[in-house]
């Protein structure tokens, strides 16, 4: 059962038109969160007492994994940690959590702190393909569409710092701050793409 209407196979909660009921769903494949340890790491010390660490000298970091939630982190000696592989807000503070734990076992003063979300990765399938060239006139300034570099369309909505990316057959790639940002870029360009739908073929 799914905590959050937003989570990973959770069905987005609006109406696609006036005359479809049918719902929309959001799947989130990736949250990137930070933390802070506000102590000082020893990195050698993580890479030679840790489990499932890499430690990448030349950068100045070591990656460690969790199996359960699947996430992978990048831990600088500054105490400054990124984890990325989640798929809910939820999870990524979980998977935060037990990597500080993780920490303490190897004896270092961690104090979980400044946890936040900073980018959500999500897509989603239109129930029809698009017509990306209407799309992009219909939509310019915020709407771009070089088809020689990329073979989707960009759509950004400036004021939930959300990107989209949108491709001929109705796929979806949306990237905001947060979950709740995703959905609502997604309910927002939703009407813009029904307007674009290529004809169904017979």
């Amino acid at each position: 059962m799914c905590e959050s209407p937003w989570s990973p196979c959770c069905t987005a909660h609006f109406l696609m038109d006036s005359s479809n009921e049918e719902a929309l769903d959001i799947i989130v494949t990736n949250v990137v969160a930070t933390f802070r340890t506000r102590c000082h790491l020893n990195l050698r010390t993580i890479a030679l007492e840790g489990t499932n660490v890499i430690y990448k000298p030349e950068v100045g970091k070591v990656l460690m994994k969790l199996r359960k939630p699947k996430i992978t982190a990048s831990i600088w000696s500054s105490g400054k940690i990124i984890c990325t592989g989640a798929t809910s807000e939820d999870e990524a503070k979980l998977g935060a959590r037990r990597l500080a734990r993780c920490l303490q076992k190897l004896g270092f003063k961690v104090r979980f702190s400044a946890f936040r979300v900073v980018n959500v990765l999500a897509v989603c399938s239109m129930p029809f393909a698009v017509h990306l060239i209407d799309f992009t006139k219909n939509n310019r300034p915020i709407a771009s569409y070089e088809p020689e570099l990329h073979p989707a369309a960009t759509y950004r909505i400036k004021t939930l710092k959300a990107t989209i990316q949108v491709f001929s057959t109705g796929s979806v790639t949306v990237t905001g701050p947060n979950v709740q940002n995703v959905a609502t870029a997604v309910e927002q360009v939703y009407p813009l793409l029904f307007e674009c739908q290529k004809p169904l073929c017979k």
